[in-house]
């Protein structure tokens, strides 16, 4: 039996249930990524230990997203996002006993794997979603992501007390647990499978596919680069901020949770309203570099204005800000530019391993800066991810080289929707 989706389940309330699973997943990963930092310190862990969580995380994600979503080929969609989101509440559950550093890599490993259910979500969207209006619903798979990023450091800061020790830390992380178990009911109960088994023979496609045809295409190849140098940038300055913040202006995970909101509601208002325009009007390639800078631009102002201004910390999220405008700017072309350079049955294979390249970065990149931040200083993984958005913003303007060199009257394809981010 080859795989089919079957005809009957209602469109609109499994988006209702997607959209809150892809919200969760965010909800979730948002509430404990402003609190990491400091719930290592109760575990007695230096920076470069709290860095390993955040590697160990997208380590997962990386194996897991690839192999969840072929599985739910085979087994269905609804078994595979019962699983993956009844895992991240244990991973939730269990950060929360840890009774050490290395327990709590492990256990973010594991909720990685568990995380790694965006494919399969998206695989669900396509089967009960006529192919005129996909565009747009997929579109919402990356609202999703936008707005779980806004609410999980707001709650995570909101709900955290250091005052209780271990406890004050714990009490955001049972709340992302049962967040999980929420999202697993409404799977249980509203969703319907929307695919048959399918033979098994039918459906095997090696890891990480297409491999080659991204790195034979110029103008693929240059951006999986862009994302690989721009996240790991990114990522570096995610996983010290807070022990950056606390050094310069004695923040707590409050302070940095509430940043982090600010960053989200940026991200998806410039995502929403700007990218598509500024992308029509002055061409991917150029926004993504200017994008790129911009946020480099942030990463070093931080640095100068705590030097300069060492009592000023109200100037934090407002740098913050401008940084996040950058980032907004970013993905979105990433993804337009994969889009307008392959064959359309090859866009899902290329975009998947953009999101791999994102995965790799955001291995080595907290890494790569908790060391730095232990052993060299405090603020140089700011200055080098603000180096590192150079080379990402040259790299992007050689991709809009490329294509434009590709294009041929007869094969340039017309104007592109607004490009939608998808995490």
């Amino acid at each position: 039996m080859t795989s089919a989706a079957l005809p009957q389940p209602p469109s609109r309330s499994a988006l209702f249930v997607l959209f809150g699973v892809v919200f969760i997943n965010l909800v979730g990963f948002g509430i404990v990524i402003p609190l990491l930092p400091f719930y290592g310190q109760t575990l007695d862990a230096p920076p470069w230990q709290v860095a390993l969580m955040f590697s160990a995380y997208s380590l997962g994600q990386f194996v897991a997203e690839p192999f969840w979503g072929r599985l739910s080929d085979r087994i269905g969609r609804k078994p595979v996002l019962l699983i993956t989101i009844l895992a991240n509440a244990v991973g939730y559950l269990a950060l929360a006993f840890v009774p050490n550093i290395w327990l709590a890599i492990a256990v973010r490993l594991f909720t990685g794997l568990g995380a790694g259910n965006v494919s399969t979500a998206q695989g669900y969207v396509a089967d009960v979603t006529p192919p005129e209006l996909r565009a747009g619903r997929m579109g919402l798979i990356g609202a999703a992501f936008g707005l779980g990023f806004i609410f999980g450091p707001a709650i995570g800061g909101l709900l955290t007390r250091p005052d209780l020790g271990t406890l004050g830390y714990q009490l955001p992380i049972f709340t992302a647990a049962g967040l999980c178990l929420l999202a697993a009911l409404g799977v249980a109960v509203l969703l319907k499978e929307s695919r048959v088994r399918a033979d098994p023979a039918a459906i095997r496609v090696p890891f990480l596919s297409g491999v080659n045809d991204a790195v034979a295409n110029p103008v693929v190849s240059r951006v999986l680069l862009v994302t690989l140098i721009y996240m790991a940038g990114f990522s570096g300055m995610e996983s010290t901020f807070g022990f950056w913040t606390e050094a310069r202006y004695g923040w707590t995970a409050r302070e940095v949770g509430l940043c982090f909101m600010a960053v989200g509601v940026v991200s998806v208002l410039c995502q929403g309203l700007l990218a598509g325009r500024l992308a029509r009007r002055f061409g991917e390639s150029r926004v993504l570099a200017v994008g790129c800078l911009i946020f480099g631009t942030g990463l070093a102002g931080q640095v100068v204005a705590a030097r300069l201004l060492p009592d000023a910390d109200w100037l934090v999220p407002i740098i913050m800000a401008a940084g996040a405008f950058g980032m907004a700017m970013t993905m979105p072309n990433i993804s337009a530019l994969i889009s307008r350079s392959v064959d359309p049955d090859r866009q899902g294979a290329m975009l998947g391993l953009n999101m791999a390249s994102s995965s790799v970065a955001r291995i080595f990149g907290p890494m790569i800066a908790g060391a730095i931040f232990s052993h060299v200083g405090h603020d140089w993984p700011f200055i080098i991810g603000a180096a590192l958005t150079v080379p990402a913003a040259v790299m992007a303007i050689n991709a809009g080289r490329a294509y434009r060199k590709r294009q041929t009257p007869a094969t340039s394809p017309g104007p592109l929707p607004r490009p939608r981010v998808q995490g």
